[in-house]
């Protein structure tokens, strides 16, 4: 047990649903005790005697669980909405007891869930960092030091003495991460909180999370539907289903049995909660990207496809597609733009596929940048919504290639442009296409 940092053995919570008699109303039953069933009695005795009457449920949120994480260790914690990721950490944090089972925990735990929880609504920012201090053990010397640190992550300077209840999601996030992963707890427990974040702050939590694990040698147990940011962070994996661990091998093995599990060959991304650079008008907006795999990782042999989906949100007479492939720092390394699309009508959907050769990207990580709007991008397009951050991958050298992007640079000279196919592989029935602009644009 000396270089485990968690061990959860046979853990269960479990719940009970009711439904009155009658009735159609669902209802959570908790068994009250007794000074609250005397209470309920003289208040209302007609509820009391209706809620004796309950049909109760066993819910298992959690059923037998087992598994260990190592001192160090990041794991991903994957699965559907339902399956018990969220009750799993609320567990380890201490927040909800289980049912049954057992959980060895070595170390202080920091845990970042809910938007709301964890700190006080009422005080300030600095006040709020000296009391998850204050709770995690630390002395205010010790606070005191990680101070500056806190506050220069979280990029809230001007508002740290505002009270956090006037903060909006992202700045309460900001500030929660920043202090969570700056108070040297041993382990670090991070829920899906993140996505609420801008695009650059959630590469920040990702950059800092990588750097307190193989630097520090601090534990993280990370939930997260982004599959990217999963396979970015974390070597091993854990799969919920139904209460149930299903899998607990390399994260990469996790994320072709979760696409299997999902009951598809890919995973989607909705786009619904991604951070917009550029707003636009709104008329056309994206809703989800996948790949056609599950796992976003390449040979530098083959070519894979990006699907795009899109909805009208009001009638346009004319739309285009355009995606950017950019490098880690922002360097963009290929662009492309299909032919203007006529007669998408309000609440129809497109789907548009974008054919990648790996063969001409140097080994490394890329992200995609993708817009939607109409007119030519050589004289300016209207924009309706751009995302330039989006469905991060990787390609990887063929057995006996090697060599980084920066690398690969260096001795063929400019960074390698792709050539980027396009054609929409799912739209309304009554579309077209402008032949005079059909053409491709590589950057």
């Amino acid at each position: 047990m000396s270089n485990i940092a968690i061990n959860v053995k046979n853990l269960s919570k479990r719940y009970c649903l009711g439904q009155l008699a009658g009735e159609n109303e669902c209802m959570r039953y908790n068994p009250p005790g007794l000074r609250h069933a005397i209470e309920d009695i003289v208040r209302n005795p007609l509820a009391w005697w209706k809620s004796r009457r309950v049909k109760k449920e066993d819910f298992w949120a959690l059923k037998d669980a087992s598994f260990e994480v190592k001192a160090g260790e990041v794991v991903a914690v994957i699965g559907r909405n339902g399956a018990g990721k969220s009750t799993l950490l609320k567990i380890l944090s201490r927040i909800t007891e289980p049912t049954t089972g057992r959980i060895e925990i070595a170390g202080r735990i920091a845990s970042l869930l809910e938007v709301g929880t964890g700190f006080h609504a009422e005080l300030t920012g600095r006040e709020n960092i000296f009391l998850n201090g204050a709770i995690l053990g630390m002395s205010r010397a010790e606070i005191k030091r990680k101070f500056d640190e806190i506050v220069a992550f979280s990029e809230i300077e001007k508002f740290l003495d505002t009270p956090v209840k006037r903060y909006s999601s992202g700045m309460y996030v900001r500030l929660a991460f920043s202090v969570a992963a700056h108070l040297e707890p041993d382990i670090l427990i991070v829920d899906e909180v993140l996505a609420v974040g801008d695009s650059a702050f959630q590469k920040k939590c990702l950059g800092k999370m990588e750097e307190v694990s193989k630097k520090q040698g601090r534990t993280i147990i990370f939930v997260s539907h982004n599959i990217s940011a999963v396979l970015q962070l974390t070597s091993r994996a854990v799969i919920l289903d139904k209460g149930c661990v299903i899998f607990n091998g390399t994260t990469e093995k996790a994320v072709e049995r979760y696409a299997g599990a999902v009951g598809d060959s890919t995973v989607f991304f909705p786009a619904e909660h991604l951070p917009r650079k550029y707003r636009g008008t709104g008329a056309v907006s994206f809703i989800s990207f996948r790949f056609d795999r599950p796992l976003p990782i390449f040979l530098s042999d083959e070519t894979f496809q990006f699907l795009a989906k899109v909805r009208a949100h009001e009638t346009s007479p004319r739309i285009r597609f355009g995606m950017t492939i950019f490098m880690p720092e922002g360097t963009p390394v290929g662009t492309c733009f299909g032919p203007e699309i006529y007669g998408m009508r309000r609440g129809e959907e497109m789907e548009f596929e974008i054919s990648i050769p790996a063969t001409q990207l140097a080994p490394g990580r890329y992200c995609c940048g993708v817009s939607v709007g109409k007119g030519s991008p050589r004289m300016g397009m209207v924009e309706f919504d751009t995302i330039l951050d989006v469905m991060p991958f990787e390609v990887r050298a063929e057995e006996g290639d090697g060599g980084t992007v920066a690398e690969w640079s260096r001795g063929w000279g400019p960074v390698v442009f792709p050539t980027l196919k396009y054609r929409p592989a799912l739209c309304s029935s009554s579309f077209e296409f402008k032949k005079d602009d059909s053409e491709m644009l590589a950057a």
